[in-house]
């Protein structure tokens, strides 16, 4: 019998599939934070977990700092640098985190997730008001479909008796997509100004000081070990790692617009762990509602010429 031997070459992949799989994988590691922020908060309260999700990424900011030899870059930050990330960190991890885990203390996991996730449209209203870029009038019509998503998945969960909702839990959810566009405008501005490993690694240590100063006036009393791993899993598959992936796997690409398209499929899947994991029945208008809003944020990114 006759083995072909085939050189380990024909198997290596070119930058655009590297690309592709690293950003499979941050996609694949948001999608399961849904499920790991409801699991956590059975342990922990959503300030313990806030807690020990930004500590573990600052430690690995911390790390990746040091395997990419960039410390010399900290060293050239100015006090005006300092002071700036100082206020960015109060808006994320700190402020960000905050609403969005008493979102999903708050609400069924199937909603909190999409709410969430129709930062973008609030953020062209942001651009509009702040940067004095206008929206384009067939915006709109992306922005109504994803609107009328958002209404349609909380009017649905309220109106199901297996779901339980609560119009403060929506607000939360609401706030988190606001500061979430508020964090995205400020960094987009501060990008070209500094590392972004950097800018991430001195945000979350300012983040991570307030938080332990938080503890002072907080009860912060973890000793389930569940909690624990859960908050350091989120720290690591929600603020660290996937955000590292994704953007290694832009520097490669040369079709950006196919990464950034994977990037919607992290909604979808994140409802498929939620239903197996969780075990919550995924209603019908959330499906509806979610493709609406996904449908509007494509709409507005590759229907509108810009």
């Amino acid at each position: 019998m006759n083995f072909k031997v085939y050189s380990v070459e024909k198997f290596d992949l070119n930058d655009n599939e590297k690309a592709i799989f690293l950003s499979l994988l941050a996609v694949l590691s948001w999608s399961t934070i849904s499920t790991a922020l409801k699991i956590a908060l059975e342990y922990i309260t959503h300030f313990e977990m806030m807690l020990i999700s930004c500590l573990t990424a600052l430690i690995f900011f911390t790390l990746l700092l040091t395997v990419t030899h960039r410390w010399y870059l900290v060293g050239k930050l100015t006090v005006r640098h300092w002071v700036v990330l100082a206020a960015v960190g109060l808006v994320n991890p700190v402020a960000y985190y905050w609403t969005l885990f008493k979102a999903y203390e708050l609400l069924p996991a199937q909603v909190a997730q999409p709410i969430n996730y129709a930062w973008p449209i609030v953020l062209l209203i942001f651009l509009a008001v702040f940067a004095h870029e206008p929206i384009q009038k067939r915006k709109y019509i992306g922005m109504f479909l994803s609107l009328i998503g958002v209404v349609l998945i909380s009017l649905g969960a309220k109106n199901n008796s297996n779901l339980s909702i609560s119009a403060s839990g929506v607000i939360f959810g609401i706030m988190s997509a606001v500061l979430w566009a508020s964090y995205w405008m400020i960094n987009n501005m501060l990008k070209e100004k500094m590392d972004v490993c950097v800018a991430l690694f001195v945000t979350f240590l300012f983040g991570t000081l307030y938080l332990s100063l938080g503890t002072l006036f907080l009860d912060f009393s973890v000793s389930d070990m569940k909690g624990i791993i859960a908050g350091v899993y989120i720290g690591g598959f929600e603020m660290g790692i996937p955000f590292i992936l994704f953007g290694v796997a832009l520097k490669k690409t040369t079709n950006h617009t196919l990464v950034n398209q994977l990037c919607y499929l992290s909604p979808f899947l994140s409802l498929f762990f939620i239903s197996l994991v969780l075990g919550e029945h995924i209603i019908v208008t959330t499906y509806i509602g979610l493709v609406l809003i996904v449908s509007g944020l494509l709409f507005n990114q590759y229907c509108v010429r810009k």
